[in-house]
């Protein structure tokens, strides 16, 4: 079992025609849980950022706009995420299991992901065992 994992979480754009990510967060939960509840926090996060209720006070009047019809509802599907028991079991088993995840959904001008991997798997890939030379 895994016990330490890092998570991050980015919005990838172009800017001077250069691909460019600007990190959102990163976050060493020190168990399974606290990476997978930090995960969900920040999808919610970028979905209200993204979609927010039009009555908050924060907004003036007129200042939030509907967008196209065909421009992907990246809000919808990252609250689908959250909510989804089965999907977080996945990322939970594949974490346990040291493997990375990766969450990512777009939009026309950015691409939101989410990481998460084992520290101990990190850990594990770093490590290079010593060179043996045959005795003479």
């Amino acid at each position: 079992m895994h016990d330490e994992f890092l998570c991050h979480v980015t919005a990838y754009g172009i800017c001077g025609g250069q691909r460019v990510g600007v990190p959102l967060g990163t976050y060493r939960a020190p168990t399974l849980a606290l990476a997978l509840w930090w995960m969900r926090d920040r999808a919610s996060w970028i979905a209200e950022r993204l979609d927010p209720h039009p009555d908050n006070p924060n907004f003036p009047p007129n200042s939030i706009a509907p967008v196209a019809e065909t421009v992907p509802d990246v809000p919808s599907l990252l609250r689908a995420w959250c909510g989804d028991a089965i999907q977080q079991e996945l990322v939970a088993d594949e974490l346990a299991a040291g493997r990375l995840v990766r969450i990512a959904t777009s939009d026309d001008t950015t691409e939101y992901e989410l990481l998460a991997e084992s520290v101990d798997a990190l850990r594990m890939q770093r490590f290079v065992p010593a060179l043996s030379t045959p005795a003479a």
